[in-house]
């Protein structure tokens, strides 16, 4: 654990981040006038929810859900259908 003053944090925040990060700081103290005022650590690593497939089953590609894609186009370039 170290510790460092608040001017100290402010100029080096993303290298005290960094080092909680990497893992060769486990928690990093902050003092305002030589008193002890707040912790920097890690957070809790959680397992983001799955997303990929959220809608399976869900509802039914047609097979010919690419053939506007030509007009589609000129219609983005601004071109004459």
């Amino acid at each position: 654990m170290s510790s460092v003053n608040m001017l100290e944090a402010k100029t080096h925040l993303s290298r005290l981040v960094e080092a909680i990060e990497q893992g060769t700081q486990r928690e990093i103290i902050i003092a305002r006038n030589g008193r002890k005022v707040a912790r920097l650590v890690p957070l809790e690593q959680t397992e983001s929810s799955r997303r990929i497939g959220v809608a399976k089953g869900k509802f039914v590609l047609p097979d010919d859900i690419d053939a506007d894609n030509d007009v589609i186009t000129k219609l983005f370039a601004g071109d004459e259908v």
